[in-house]
């Protein structure tokens, strides 16, 4: 049996397509980064009665065997992640890839991705650009990473955490402080927000906030 890859909501859960749930609703597992997280989202679409096992960065190696196994055995599996497109900046590489190693096909069924959600909101060039995931939490490979930025003539897409967002967008403002930026924050939910200015101007609307959510930066090239 086929590696179905599925893309899940990265905040609204009626953003999944009707494919993903069908094909949900037909396998046997169902891999997930926080099972309790991802069942959140089944049972809204009373998806029961399935095998669904944790698989993440600190089991993938432990699991990805078995998994094999049963794949070669005819079992219907689908990965999913906490949320938006397996495989962006989670385990789902780690799987996808042995898989292939041991000639499982691959089948994606797309869905959402707060990156490319984020691009397209920022109002920053589409033609071009780069993700380079989350931002390293060390300052010096922060540091060396913005510089590489620097260089660049494309628009950067980052992952952050609401917890360094502003220790990190005093590191920009001393790297690359004239550039433009987006924080784009909680994608397709309640409280969803872009907010445009340099690193400095960010600094000075977000220091007094509290903040919250899930971010994307988008730094215009």
């Amino acid at each position: 049996m086929p590696l179905y890859i599925i893309a899940t909501p990265i905040g609204n859960l009626k953003d999944i397509t009707f494919r993903a749930i069908e094909t949900l609703k037909e396998s046997d597992i169902i891999l997930a980064e926080d099972t309790r997280r991802s069942g959140v989202l089944l049972n809204h679409y009373n998806i029961n009665n399935k095998q669904l096992i944790s698989f993440n960065d600190k089991n993938k190696e432990k699991k990805t065997h078995s998994i094999i196994q049963d794949l070669n055995e005819n079992k219907s599996i689908s990965l999913i992640s906490d949320s938006g497109t397996p495989g962006i900046s989670d385990p789902g590489f780690y799987l996808t890839r042995e898989a292939i190693k041991n000639n499982i096909k691959i089948i994606p069924i797309p869905g959402p991705t707060a990156s490319i959600s984020a691009l397209i909101s920022s109002g920053f060039p589409t033609d071009e650009f780069t993700f380079y995931g989350f931002i390293p939490k060390k300052e010096k490979k922060k540091i060396e990473l913005l510089n590489k930025i620097k260089q660049e003539n494309r628009t950067t897409i980052l992952y952050e955490s609401p917890y360094r967002l502003i220790k990190t967008l005093n590191t920009i403002k001393e790297t690359i402080p004239d550039k433009e930026i987006c924080i784009a924050r909680e994608i397709t939910k309640k409280f969803e927000e872009f907010i445009r200015g340099t690193a400095e101007e960010l600094i000075n609307k977000l220091s007094n906030k509290n903040i919250k959510g899930e971010i994307t930066i988008i730094i215009k090239k």
